[in-house]
Formats: structure tokens, sequence, C-alpha cells
């Protein structure tokens, strides 16, 4: 009999396959798209609910979407019980280029997928002119 197990080999598969594909497990995998006026942040979170995710937008240009989701479940056959606990979270923090107006953002959830709209900054939200006599 070996001494091997199964399940490490196949994390340790899972690990080198997200180092070679630039996602490192436990992290989000998003897109950033800039639509001119604004970007828009698509993140896979399936398999979670709205009320599992924590999206942060801290100083105007840092967006950090996290999730946790545990769930138990108990089964009873006979002489055998079984009970399996499940626990999860992800997190992942992401640089804009440019600053956004925090006011006006807005996150939706669908289909495993989270999309944020943040509206970037105009010279008026960078602070407020002052002329000079």
């Amino acid at each position: 009999m070996s001494d091997r197990d199964p399940l490490s080999e196949i994390e340790r598969a899972f690990d080198v396959l997200g180092d070679q594909f630039g996602v490192a497990a436990g992290t989000v995998p998003t897109d950033i798209v800039d639509q001119g006026d604004s970007f828009v942040v698509h993140a896979e979170l399936p398999g979670y609910d709205s009320d599992d995710i924590d999206v942060q937008l801290s100083e105007g240009r840092s967006l950090t979407i996290s999730a946790e989701h545990s769930e138990e479940s108990e089964t009873t056959d006979g002489r055998y019980v079984q009970r399996e606990r499940r626990q999860q979270s992800l997190s992942r923090t992401v640089s804009l280029p440019e600053a956004v107006t925090e006011s006006e953002t807005a996150a939706s959830y669908e289909d495993g997928v989270l999309t944020v709209t943040l509206p970037k900054a105009t010279a008026a939200d960078d602070g407020t002119s002052i002329p000079v006599n």
C-alpha cells in the first residue's frame, strides 16, 4: 500500500495550474474594462450568494472584493453518521489606473458574476479650484 495522498497531489496540481495562468488559489478571477467614462469590474464568484460578498473601495482607487461561504450537512443512514462542513473564502484587491467617484459606484450579482461599475472621477471630483484675487 502506498503512502501517497491523492488529495494532496490534486491540490498541488491546481496550485501549479494557478501559477501558470496567473490566478492563485483563494483569489477572485477578475476582468477590468475601461469604458471611457467608467471602469467595469467583472468578478467570477460561482456558488456564492449576494449576502456572502463584500465590496470595498478605498482611497478612490483600490477595490477589494471578498466572499465567504460556509455550509454544514448531516446524513444518518443505519449505523453510519456522516457530518460534513465546508467553508470557503476568497479575496482580491485590484488597483484602478485612475480615481473613481465613490458615491456613484454600483454593484450587481447575477449567475455567479459580480459586476461593479465605477465612474471615473472628473477634475471637479479631485477638489475645488479656489481663484486667487
